[in-house]
């Protein structure tokens, strides 16, 4: 394998073969070449693109790297995928809630990434939860209680998890070709049949703009169909955190407080949207408005978060947490920021507050680095709300004052307070499927 010219032709703009691409593939997945090398080809990819075919190509590759599961969990395996944003917390909210209505939700999700929250790691801030188990174990889960939500296994996707890893700590997160090829490729080996994306555009957005976020979500669509998937995309907003909460152990206790009818707002709507395209998709329900009346029944009757904590327990966690959030890791310190000048909350650097909450421990910076559950703040505000000084604006979780008091200042600094309006905020601008792409904002 001559990998050098690969990352040779991909530096001058030129397409990959077939061949180059599953040696790229099986180069990540089976060491055959240093990091240093993968990560001259990814930001090679990431200056110069991919094209269609040889998007399609990774991700199957990619997919190849490892074991191709196809579960039988008594019903279409269903799953879905957020390209990342900040206090996005669907999955723990939707999973459960899903399933209670009779979906078989089969997750295999990954940790932080950049700027963003990883399910993995707020799962795992549960005591005693195990998000690492043999394959035969997460299917039979899925069989008997509807859901299963595991980290991505050595057996599959293998070269995504070397190069997802890498991709945080290069730069090269960005890029549409590697993120489609990472979602799908996980996707496909997982066995899902059927994908609800939820791509999200806004400040705290991986990619900058709508027409990107809309390039990439028809670019998933596309590869799905390829592959006989039925793959659904929705853009959402991500211009201010989508729940209040952002953090590991505290991103559990705002859906634990959702599914157990103590809290709504943004991150409730865009989980019960998302979860009535995951049951269409997986034919439990034929229309939206069944699906969402199913949902809304779930949680209403305690359903969802029986369902929750019964998943909690089949992968080894405490379920008393759904009961008693005083289980989850707890920060020693906790205190406010507060706002200092009179006016609106115009804006939000959605992105910043991400690396807010990496820098007090709730995320990572290289891929070794150790997350603390405890760590992370709640915000206090929402675009749009008019504020006064010494008004709260977020509180903060940290492990020492130190911390405490630049994350304070940097969240100030990240929220902008103006006697203006706030210019329009859709919290989902559009749905795209094989069939097209409808607007909704």
């Amino acid at each position: 394998m001559d990998f050098l010219s690969s990352i040779t032709a991909k530096k001058l703009g030129k397409s990959l073969t077939l061949q180059q691409i599953e040696d790229f593939s099986r180069a990540a997945a089976e060491g055959l070449v240093p990091d240093y090398q993968l990560a001259a080809m990814l930001m090679a990819i990431r200056l110069n693109g991919m094209d269609a075919r040889e998007t399609a190509d990774l991700t199957m590759a990619m997919a190849r790297s490892g074991d191709m599961l196809d579960p039988d969990v008594d019903g279409v395996p269903v799953d879905k995928h957020s390209t990342g944003g900040v206090g996005d917390t669907t999955t723990l909210v939707l999973a459960p809630l899903v399933a209670s209505c009779g979906g078989k939700v089969l997750k295999m999700s990954g940790r932080g990434l950049g700027h963003t929250g990883g399910t993995v790691d707020k799962l795992e801030s549960i005591p005693g939860m195990q998000t690492s188990l043999p394959k035969e174990e997460f299917v039979d889960i899925v069989r008997r209680i509807g859901c299963a939500v595991i980290g991505q296994s050595a057996e599959l996707a293998p070269a995504d998890k070397r190069l997802y890893a890498l991709r945080d700590v290069t730069s090269t997160v960005d890029s549409i070709p590697l993120i489609a090829a990472s979602i799908l490729s996980k996707k496909f080996a997982a066995g899902a049949k059927a994908l609800v994306l939820d791509v999200k555009y806004g400040t705290g957005a991986i990619m900058d703009s709508l027409e990107k976020s809309l390039e990439l979500a028809m670019t998933m669509v596309d590869i799905g169909t390829h592959a006989g998937r039925s793959v659904t995309a929705v853009l959402s907003g991500m211009d201010e955190p989508l729940g209040t909460h952002v953090g590991n152990a505290l991103e559990v206790k705002e859906a634990v407080d959702i599914l157990a009818g103590r809290a709504g707002g943004d991150l409730k709507k865009v989980s019960l949207f998302l979860g009535a395209h995951m049951l269409c998709a997986s034919g439990v329900t034929k229309t939206m408005e069944d699906a969402e009346s199913r949902l809304e029944k779930a949680l209403d009757s305690g359903r969802g978060l029986e369902k929750l904590a019964q998943m909690i327990e089949a992968q080894g966690g405490d379920p008393r947490v759904t009961e008693d959030l005083s289980l989850l890791p707890q920060a020693p310190v906790r205190r406010l920021a507060i706002v200092r000048k009179a006016g609106i909350v115009t804006s939000m650097d959605t992105m910043r507050l991400g690396y807010i909450a990496q820098g007090l421990g709730a995320g990572r910076k290289t891929k070794e680095d150790v997350i603390d559950p405890s760590v992370g703040f709640i915000m206090k505000v929402r675009l749009g709300d008019r504020v006064r000084p010494a008004d709260p604006l977020a509180e903060i979780y940290a492990k020492n004052d130190d911390d405490y008091m630049a994350a304070a200042q940097a969240i100030t600094e990240a929220v902008q307070i103006t006697d203006d309006e706030p210019a329009p905020h859709p919290l989902i601008y559009a749905v795209v499927t094989r069939e097209g792409t409808r607007l909704l904002a």
